[in-house]
């Protein structure tokens, strides 16, 4: 098998892309990596992806980074139905509009999110500032406003009638925060019933599998050992709390 994906389903676009391969058959040596043991700043994985990030593709000796750039080649590749990635001009158009906003709305505040409430302070023992927490909720419950009102509006995905990769990225971007407890969906019922669908054109099973990892990260931060941040602590600290 020549195709080899890097992953790990700790990270968003790294559930994307899982999520998209294996409800497309795509058959790939997945290579699991563990982003909190620093793997990806060693040597050998540089050469797979100088940017130090994960997702990473090796297609022989083709090698790609970034999740959005790994799915558009993959969906091109392997001729994968034409709703996630549009033929159509202007459907492909909103798919790249929404890909473009969410790296710094729901992506950004999400993640902080996560890390602020539960990473940082349980994991690290560091304390957050209560305002920063309070910063990156206010910012996120603004972006989901944005998400509902601007991009979903009153259709049942963001294209229009079938899933596409804008469903994708958005949704385990969304369900970042969820594994530190927040309760995402309270009080908005229009995302949950988007939230349902999307699971349910993905497949229940596939979904459930690829969001285990950080749905169970509140049990695991319980009794996970300081010492095996150490090695990232001053990136983290620097880039979230700086």
């Amino acid at each position: 098998m020549s195709l080899e994906i890097y992953l790990d389903l700790f990270s968003q676009p790294c559930r994307s892309v899982y999520i998209f391969t294996k409800k497309n058959n795509i058959q790939f040596d997945h290579k699991k990596i563990t982003l909190f043991d620093g793997y990806q700043y060693g040597e050998e994985y540089g050469k797979i992806n100088l940017l130090r990030k994960l997702p990473a593709i090796k297609d022989g000796d083709f090698c790609l980074a970034e999740s959005i750039a790994i799915m558009m080649y993959l969906a091109e590749k392997f001729h994968t139905p034409d709703h996630w990635y549009p033929a159509d001009l202007q459907k492909r158009a909103r798919v790249n509009e929404y890909l473009s906003w969410q790296h710094t709305a729901i992506r950004t505040h999400g993640s902080r999110i996560l890390w602020f409430k539960l990473l940082i302070p349980k994991a690290m023992g560091v304390e957050v500032p209560k305002e920063k927490l309070d910063n990156a909720v206010e910012s996120f419950d603004g972006s989901l406003k944005l998400f509902e009102e601007k991009f979903l509006q009153g259709k049942p995905f963001i294209v229009g009638d079938q899933i596409s990769l804008a469903d994708l990225v958005a949704i385990v971007e969304i369900m970042q925060p969820v594994g530190a407890g927040m309760d995402v969906f309270e009080n908005r019922p229009k995302l949950k019933a988007w939230k349902d669908r999307v699971r349910e054109e993905i497949g229940a099973e596939l979904f459930d599998e690829a969001h285990q990892t950080i749905l169970s990260l509140q049990e695991e931060v319980k009794t996970m050992d300081p010492k095996k941040m150490e090695p990232l602590r001053s990136k983290i600290l620097k880039y979230f709390l700086s």
